[in-house]
């Protein structure tokens, strides 16, 4: 163990807590009782109350919600196909092409977000490629930055996976694709899995390009949180929020388990 001593472990457990607790968990708590308040004049919310929930379950919120997990899963699957794709394709070429073709993945990651929303919405905003104004701009921007995540796993991947399967597939006679559909892929989908619920999370967050390009009829859920507190109603943002936790949470809960089982096959 890096910390052999039974003291020492307990004082870095007590400094990995009260580093834990005031930077992480605390905001998120601070949100979870500001949802359930109808005032906050003091260090604790008063008059607690489940209106902010009723109200944004009347109102627009589902189907904002319904839009992100939908923007989310086109997304994330389109960004675990490309990053994929691409880190089985490096492997094939040398060092140097392979650093460009990092590059070129960070490179949205590298840059604010909005000006990936800024650069789409002038890409895509004349024909042939005329996407502004609907929804495929959006999970189009969504795509560009989550890909890098889905290739840097799947790269990862890649490098600790052990070349003897699929030179043994080789040898007995496999074919190469039947070696990457049922032997390689299939190693590969702990990381798969992972990389999904990376860039399923990424995008459900993502506020700032998508505040460029949405269209009216496609509003997602960090949007109208970012709406109702400028409007002042923060506790209803703070509903909101705990709904978009709720189930960002819950989709990783479901891909975890799915991980784990691959991670036995």
């Amino acid at each position: 163990m890096l910390v052999p001593s039974a003291s020492a472990r307990r004082a870095v457990w007590a400094a990995f807590f009260l580093l834990f607790l005031p930077v992480f968990a605390l905001p998120l708590l601070v949100i979870a009782a500001a949802s359930f308040a109808a005032d906050w004049s003091g260090a604790l919310p008063s008059h607690l109350t489940l209106t902010n929930y009723q109200d944004i379950a009347q109102g627009s919120a589902p189907t904002a919600l319904l839009t992100s997990v939908l923007t989310a899963l086109a997304a994330g699957a389109a960004a675990l196909v490309i990053g994929t794709w691409a880190a089985l394709a490096a492997e094939r070429l040398g060092r140097r092409a392979r650093r460009l073709l990092d590059t070129l993945f960070l490179l949205p990651v590298a840059v604010p977000s909005v000006v990936v929303g800024l650069s789409l919405l002038v890409a895509f905003s004349r024909p042939p490629f005329l996407l502004n104004g609907t929804p495929q701009i959006v999970i189009t921007a969504h795509t560009v930055l989550v890909t890098a995540f889905a290739h840097q796993s799947v790269t990862a991947a890649l490098g600790r996976l052990d070349p003897a399967y699929e030179q043994s597939a080789a040898g007995l006679g496999a074919r190469p694709s039947y070696v990457l559909w049922r032997v390689k892929l299939p190693l590969l989908l702990p990381s798969l899995t992972a990389a999904a619920g990376l860039c399923f999370a990424l995008s459900m967050g993502e506020l700032s390009a998508t505040m460029m390009l949405y269209p009216p009829d496609w509003m997602s859920l960090p949007v109208q949180i970012f709406a109702a507190t400028d409007r002042g109603s923060l506790f209803t943002g703070a509903a909101l929020a705990v709904a978009l936790m709720a189930t960002t949470l819950l989709v990783l809960a479901g891909v975890a388990r799915i991980r784990t089982r691959a991670g036995y096959r």
